[in-house]
């Protein structure tokens, strides 16, 4: 997610024709958020956390809080869960925390009571954005400004992993013994950056390679498990939905505004939230 001129979508893209999915249908959307960015469900199934920045993405402004959405009807429980942030981004649940990218630092919430239990400063960092958690409850946050991946792992927030070969990375999804990341695209001097497509880390030993043959697919953002052998994606530049498969094969399933964020999927309902961040909305559908 950044904020930067709508390109044309087919640029580049290597387009799935095949409709083997049905569009998704809209189910519910919930108004008056404020820039909202990411949604995580909670494992209840009940309601949803929402990242809102309310400002600009890398203002230090205090404005930014965290919202909860009802699943089942989209009405706000909570419009301001938790506060005391400036720009928060991506979400994630581990360890009975719910964790939260803040520019330039991880910040970690008490699911109780929303109150913020813990800072972890990334010196150095642009643009914190995405966050995810694996099994052993380390969590990995993207950098999408500096190219680079960072992990909190007993108590400390430290450069896991950085190079051009992520690409500039935005989403990030657990799986197994890898992190998959759907990439922003390197911008040639703060222009708008070349589409770019999904990767593959080895836990193990950070090796890093293109899913499929590498084909550029967009500036993708969110990113989640739609079944074994493919994954739902944004394209927030675009303002596209895409089902993009283990050969790096992408199938265009929504067309919508620019600023389609970082998703959260329910797969037992088979529902998938979309933060339309320049809408200032969240929005429901059940994926067929």
């Amino acid at each position: 997610m950044r904020s930067f001129g709508r390109v044309l979508a087919t640029a580049c893209l290597l387009v799935w024709t095949s409709q083997a999915f049905a569009a998704p249908a809209v189910l519910w959307e919930t108004t008056g958020l404020s820039a909202p960015e990411s949604a995580r469900p909670d494992p209840t199934g009940s309601f949803a956390y929402v990242s809102n920045i309310d400002g600009k993405p890398t203002d230090k402004d205090g404005n930014g809080f965290i919202a909860k959405i009802s699943l089942k009807d989209g009405k706000v429980i909570a419009p301001k869960w938790a506060t005391g942030l400036d720009a928060p981004k991506g979400l994630a649940l581990a360890n009975g925390k719910l964790y939260v990218s803040d520019i330039d630092r991880l910040v970690e919430i008490d699911t109780a009571d929303g109150k913020i239990t813990a800072s972890y400063a990334a010196p150095g960092a642009k643009f914190l954005n995405d966050v995810a958690a694996d099994g052993a409850g380390n969590v990995y946050v993207s950098d999408s400004g500096t190219s680079t991946i960072w992990r909190l792992a007993g108590g400390k927030l430290v450069k896991w992993l950085d190079g051009e070969q992520l690409k500039f990375p935005n989403g990030l999804l657990v799986q197994g013994d890898k992190l998959i990341v759907a990439a922003w695209g390197p911008s040639d001097k703060g222009g708008t950056p070349a589409p770019a497509n999904l990767l593959e880390i080895s836990l193990k030993d950070k090796s890093v390679r293109d899913l499929g043959d590498g084909s550029p697919v967009g500036n993708l953002d969110g990113i989640e498990p739609l079944d074994e052998t493919s994954y739902l994606v944004t394209d927030w530049i675009a303002g596209v939905l895409f089902r993009i498969d283990a050969s790096g094969k992408a199938e265009q399933l929504l067309d919508l505004n620019q600023g389609s964020a970082d998703i959260g999927w329910v797969p037992n309902e088979r529902l998938l939230l979309i933060p339309m961040m320049k809408d200032d909305k969240l929005v429901a559908y059940r994926v067929e």
